[in-house]
């Protein structure tokens, strides 16, 4: 599923023809970076795709001043059933991916053992750190987000708080798990 494509897409449908600079300064606005899995940069290498798959079409090239050219684009049909499919399978199916961390804590091994406190520390810092960026931003933002964005925001939210609670766990069972690294045979 492609988070950047349903965006795309759906700004398409929703707002009319637009060029890849409106495209961005849409998501900056509605800062999709905070609750989506792509930043602002990749729209335009997404929006080349769309044009190549035949999902939009060019519409019109526009100059303003001494600008460059600018391709506006509009969703196809083809673009609309797209936009329909993808939106049905990020709603209707739950992914819950795969961390590389869950690998590299079950095989930490001898020589990583005695570092593992310091580094989960430092762990879990960093998501204690990006939960107060969010909740900050959040609360400078919810004003302008309606119903539906502020869960989405939540969910983040809550995604985060149940990471540091995770985390502390494994922090208090810390000391077994390196005597466990310690003593594990290895294959």
């Amino acid at each position: 599923m492609s988070s950047v494509r349903v965006f795309l897409l759906g700004a398409l449908a929703e707002r009319g023809p637009m060029h890849g600079h409106q495209l961005r300064l849409l998501a900056e606005k509605e800062h999709v970076h905070m609750w989506t899995d792509f930043h602002v940069g990749g729209i335009y290498g997404a929006l080349k795709r769309l044009l190549a798959d035949d999902l939009v079409e060019p519409v019109r090239t526009e100059r303003e001043g001494g600008r460059p050219e600018r391709q506006i684009v509009r969703i196809t049909d083809d673009g609309r059933a797209a936009l329909d499919r993808l939106r049905l399978e990020a709603l209707a199916e739950f992914s819950l991916r795969p961390d590389p961390f869950d690998l590299a804590l079950a095989r930490v091994g001898r020589d990583l053992a005695d570092r593992l406190p310091e580094i989960l520390r430092a762990r879990r810092a960093a998501i204690d750190a990006a939960a107060e960026h969010h909740t900050a931003r959040l609360e400078h933002v919810a004003q302008y987000l309606n119903l539906t964005e502020q869960h989405v925001m939540q969910h983040q939210t809550h995604r985060l708080r149940a990471e540091l609670d995770w985390l502390d766990s494994v922090l208090a069972d810390l000391p077994a798990i390196v005597a466990d690294e310690k003593t594990r045979e290895p294959d």
